[in-house]
């Protein structure tokens, strides 16, 4: 391979890089990833074959990515974010450390359901838009939702884009990758509890000033049904072949029925949330990385991995992924290093995974969802500070991600 072919093609994932940074239009976005796709194409360091090979790996977790994303927007729109929130409030009764306890069950259950971006982008405005409400502060519970983003993907493949990524090298149906990940993510969820309260103790001394306003009436009851028959099928389909895709786009068209008849939605509405530029942006970027892994960096990742899985092994996977989605995001960090692990077996994948969701919350830049969550606050007129994330994120992640290893080499 010619060094300015390699050149062309670090030139390009930086500058998608940086365009995933600053989040422009979906157009922006679409147009910048196809730029950059042609231009890597043109290096001649992907043959067509690869380029095919890209595209059936990547095409049905974009099919995914864009249907659960109309899902998400449909709860959204329903209700059944806000009032989900509104339970929460009622349940803690003016209790701050009971509310936290709430906000960490919500902010992991709609991960797990829903993936994280849901989580980021709907949930926390909600959290942090009612503890304003309230007079308490919003850190504890925005706090909540971001490391719950990161950290609660662990469990389910449709719960972070990285897992379904992964499956296409893992011998495991849905259930079976549940099964694997439970007792992980179980003593991930204790480790980030016990931080979260540990380091806003001072604002969980903090109780309600105000009461939250009526809840708004809502339609939430048929999307909740509908979420939960989703996860039923993607449990049930799974071992026989049946792509998560095909029961999240059934539920979107299902959804996307309903709420036009209901009137909480409209076909433009619809549009938006599928966000059809990120979706080409991604696909654009499975082609630059996987052009990128047949030159020296994917060389240099190829020699750092070890050649077992003990548990230090196993640690050093997972320290490796971390490293690598806090450089290049967890997505481009999953498309490089997941396919070079695939001879080491499931073990090392999923402590990898491990690395590319628990240790993607460690900087800002370890995952897109970390950007769209600040962005997302901000829009709601909340300026996250950058030393309030790393201060719970210094402390939490390093914690997590050895007691995950430590589970996962266990149960292994």
């Amino acid at each position: 391979m010619s060094p300015l072919a390699d050149a062309v093609a670090l030139t390009a994932l930086a500058v998608l890089l940086a365009t995933a940074y600053r989040h422009p239009s979906g157009r922006i976005e679409a147009l910048v990833g196809l730029a950059a796709a042609a231009a890597t194409l043109a290096t001649g360091l992907l043959s067509v074959q690869d380029v095919e090979d890209v595209l059936r790996h990547l095409g049905p977790v974009i099919a995914f990515l864009v249907t659960i994303l109309v899902v998400a927007e449909v709860c959204a729109r329903a209700g059944v974010f806000t009032a989900a929130a509104h339970h929460v409030v009622t349940l803690s009764r003016d209790d701050p450390v009971r509310l936290l306890t709430g906000v960490f069950v919500l902010a992991a259950v709609v991960t797990v359901a829903l993936s994280l971006d849901a989580t980021v982008v709907l949930v926390a405005p909600v959290v942090v838009t009612a503890a304003v409400a309230l007079g308490i502060p919003h850190r504890p519970g925005a706090q909540t939702c971001i490391r719950m983003a990161n950290s609660a993907s662990l469990l389910l493949p449709i719960s972070n884009l990285t897992n379904l990524l992964a499956m296409h090298y893992l011998d495991l149906t849905f259930g079976g990758f549940a099964l694997r990940m439970a007792p992980v993510l179980a003593v991930v969820l204790v480790v980030e509890y016990v931080v979260l309260r540990l380091l806003h103790r001072a604002d969980l001394e903090v109780r309600p000033t105000r009461t939250l306003p009526d809840e708004p009436p809502g339609h939430a009851r048929t999307p909740v049904v509908a979420v939960l028959v989703m996860l039923v099928g993607f449990a049930v389909l799974s071992p026989l072949g049946v792509e998560p895709f095909w029961v999240s786009g059934a539920t979107a068209v299902v959804l996307v029925v309903w709420g036009l008849r209901e009137g909480v939605l409209d076909v433009s509405r619809v549009v938006r949330a599928a966000h059809p530029g990120f979706a080409v942006f991604v696909l654009c970027l499975g082609v630059v990385v996987a052009a990128l892994a047949t030159g020296p960096l994917g060389e240099i990742v190829a020699e750092a991995l070890p050649a077992t899985t003990t548990y230090a092994a196993l640690l050093g996977i997972a320290l490796l992924a971390t490293l690598l989605a806090n450089l290049l995001t967890n997505l481009s960090a999953t498309l490089l290093l997941v396919p070079l692990l695939e001879p080491l077996g499931t073990t090392a994948i999923l402590a990898a995974l491990i690395g590319l969701n628990v240790g993607s919350g460690l900087t800002y830049t370890g995952s897109l969802a970390n950007l769209l969550w600040r962005r997302a606050l901000v829009r709601h007129g909340v300026h996250p500070s950058f030393r309030d994330f790393h201060r719970v994120s210094l402390v939490a992640t390093p914690l997590s991600l050895v007691a995950a290893i430590t589970m996962l080499w266990l149960v292994s």
